[in-house]
């Protein structure tokens, strides 16, 4: 993946586009299963976390099928052109499956598209959250804030978990959360039981709502909080 780092202006619309998402109803918990979209950077940089997602996304199910079930669809790009949504599932063999027929290639960030895609879903059934998991951003910032402003006046929170330490990308990915009013963390290569804990909060969310969230991370605590308090002060 390429190494080159981009700087992240902030542009007056940012502050409208909060205000306006002052107004726009919280999640409530439901009845029904929530939809959780779980994307993926899987460029070649990615392999590492890839493997360890595989083994944790059982897990997010098995939270969420105390509180409802959860509906999840897998998306990823990876080369230079390449972007993948799959079929909504409700069990964890299914997104298993996806996800082990899956190689990562080199190439650019695609996070723009990942943002378009929920936005086109979310026109055909309701989404509850979208979790995306990434280490860098080659893609202007200003285009991907507008495209987080408007899943953030539609509802849907974007849960944005980091590996590594490259500014420019938690730069624009806390904008990204921010303008949605979700979250972001990040966390460490191979930290297994912070990136488990951070994919079981937001299934919580996904699934059961803010008390759902909130009763989580009072049994979880660490990273788990974070994601509470973050939504807390939204």
């Amino acid at each position: 993946m390429a190494d080159k780092k981009l700087t992240v202006p902030l542009r007056g619309d940012v502050r409208s586009f909060l205000d306006q998402l002052g107004k726009t109803p919280s999640v409530k918990a439901r009845s029904c299963s929530g939809r959780l979209v779980f994307a993926l950077d899987a460029t070649a940089s990615r392999e590492p976390t890839w493997q360890t997602a595989r083994q944790l996304q059982r897990e997010m199910f098995d939270t969420a099928a105390s509180l409802g079930g959860l509906e999840i669809q897998l998306c990823y790009y990876r080369g230079m052109s390449d972007f993948y949504a799959s079929p909504w599932t409700v069990g964890a063999d299914a997104l298993r499956r996806e996800m082990a027929g899956t190689q990562c290639i080199g190439g650019y960030t695609q996070i723009a598209r990942v943002l378009e895609h929920v936005e086109r879903e979310a026109h055909r059934q309701k989404i509850s959250a979208l979790v995306f998991i990434g280490d860098c951003v080659e893609e202007n910032v200003d285009f991907l804030c507008r495209r987080a402003g408007t899943l953030g006046l539609m509802g849907i929170r974007a849960f944005v978990f980091q590996e590594g330490h490259d500014a420019a990308a938690e730069s624009a990915f806390r904008q990204i959360s921010k303008l949605t009013q979700g979250a972001y963390c990040r966390f460490d290569a191979g930290s297994a039981d912070q990136l488990r804990e951070l994919l079981g909060a937001v299934a919580a969310y996904a699934a059961g709502g803010l008390t759902a969230l909130e009763n989580y991370s009072r049994e979880r605590k660490g990273a788990a909080l974070q994601i509470t308090h973050q939504i807390k002060r939204s």
